[in-house]
């Protein structure tokens, strides 16, 4: 069982289900009565649309597993699980099984929220991930942005079934607010997993070029992708601070916070860019930066207090 847990990447799930967790329950439902906010989302159409996330999700971690076990013997052999401890027939047949239960969750919540045409964003979605890890990340950049969307999509899917199915002449504005709210988030989301796609390949270059993948990288060469990444890092960070000061100036806590769980890290991993020397720092910058991702998600935490003030 462990095994198939780490499979799945099952911490890069749990930091999903937090995001729409929070979400739902930190950011819209204690906000709706002061901010007249209209959800479409019950509880369980909520726990519906989660469990259509994770399991396209976890299908796509696995079926790229499937693809990768000949890069992931040089990249990382201690960490190949296909072959060694799950069949690669026990994983394909997984990776349906949890498409078939991303399909139907999916059908479901958007039928249960009027919109039956949503639910072509977890096909498209599936699809795209399934065309990743055969083709797609093959080519440079593109499975990089690719992926980095579809984890912002995966924040944005809240928004996308909780406010737009609601929306009218009457709350429109509101409405409109917290889904741009919702939009930023999937944004900063995207730029922070840019970047880690970007890292990890640097990272795993020896086993890329085996495999024909032509990531920065290989087209660059590790010294010069590096440098890459790092003038690519100081772009978030500068968006960041800029957002603080147009938008939360006004907000000690928020910016206390900000500041030194978001921006500090974000520095200190631009300046290990900036001094890399072992193939190791690249995994230790994805690590914080993963760290990133999970303290910007817990910063929903805060507009309770910020909002209301």
């Amino acid at each position: 069982m462990i095994y198939f847990f780490k499979l799945i990447r099952w911490k890069n799930l749990l930091l999903i289900v937090l995001a729409q967790l929070l979400i739902k329950y930190a950011l819209l439902e204690p906000l709706k009565v002061d901010y007249g906010i209209d959800t479409a989302l019950t509880p369980l159409g909520f726990i519906l649309l989660v469990i259509a996330t994770i399991s396209i999700a976890a299908a796509g971690y696995i079926i790229n597993d499937i693809e990768d076990v000949e890069a992931d013997t040089i990249n990382k052999p201690e960490s190949v699980i296909i072959g060694n401890h799950i069949s690669e027939k026990s994983a394909t047949n997984l990776f349906i099984v949890l498409n078939v239960i991303g399909f139907v969750s999916g059908f479901l919540i958007s039928r249960a929220v009027d919109k039956s045409a949503f639910f072509v964003l977890f096909i498209i979605t599936s699809g795209l991930l399934y065309l990743y890890s055969t083709y797609l990340k093959r080519i440079t950049l593109v499975g990089n942005l690719l992926i980095a969307g579809l984890v912002s999509l995966s924040i944005l899917l809240v928004g996308i079934f909780d406010l737009i199915p609601v929306i009218s002449d009457g709350n429109k504005s509101s409405q409109l607010f917290f889904l741009g709210l919702i939009k930023d988030y999937a944004i900063f989301a995207f730029m922070i997993n840019l970047l880690r796609e970007l890292v990890k390949d640097i990272e795993d270059t020896d086993g890329d070029y085996k495999m024909g993948i032509q990531s920065i990288p290989i087209l660059l060469g590790r010294s010069r992708a590096t440098k890459l990444v790092f003038i690519l890092s100081i772009i978030p960070l500068l968006i960041i601070i800029f957002y603080l000061s147009n938008n939360l100036y006004k907000q000690p806590l928020a910016i206390g916070y900000v500041l030194a769980f978001i921006v500090a890290p974000m520095i200190y991993s631009t300046i290990k860019l900036f001094s890399v020397t072992h193939k190791k720092d690249y995994k230790h910058i994805s690590t914080v930066l993963k760290l990133v991702m999970f303290t910007g998600v817990l910063s929903l935490l805060l507009f309770q207090f910020i909002l209301l003030k």
